[in-house]
């Protein structure tokens, strides 16, 4: 649902803790037997582009009007500093959806 960076704090104890989180890298598991990783949220899709594949983050099925299983396996970073100290955490997440993808032919 996001890319980040999201921030947070918490207190406790007269102690405020911050903590931003972003991720670094989705691993897509397309369904069909290839991956693709995107280190950034990727370029939106405008029709000027055509047909044109993706400059930084995509994928083109070879096989349409077919089902695909895809997984996202986010790799999220998480800075935090409180109480006089900082540190790094990593934290994985997976997604799942199927998706079909079909063909469209038109005859003039």
């Amino acid at each position: 649902e996001t890319y980040g960076p999201n921030t947070s704090s918490a207190s406790a104890g007269g102690v405020t803790v911050t903590a931003t989180a972003k991720v670094s890298r989705i691993v897509w598991s397309m369904g069909d037997g290839k991956s693709v990783t995107c280190t950034t949220p990727g370029t939106p899709y405008h029709a000027k582009y055509g047909l044109k594949p993706s400059p930084d983050c995509g994928h083109r099925y070879t096989k349409p009007s077919k089902k695909y299983h895809v997984t996202a396996t986010s790799t999220w970073v998480i800075d935090w500093a409180g109480g006089g100290q900082t540190g790094q955490l990593t934290e994985v997440r997976d997604s799942s959806v199927d998706i079909a993808v079909g063909e469209v032919q038109v005859v003039s």
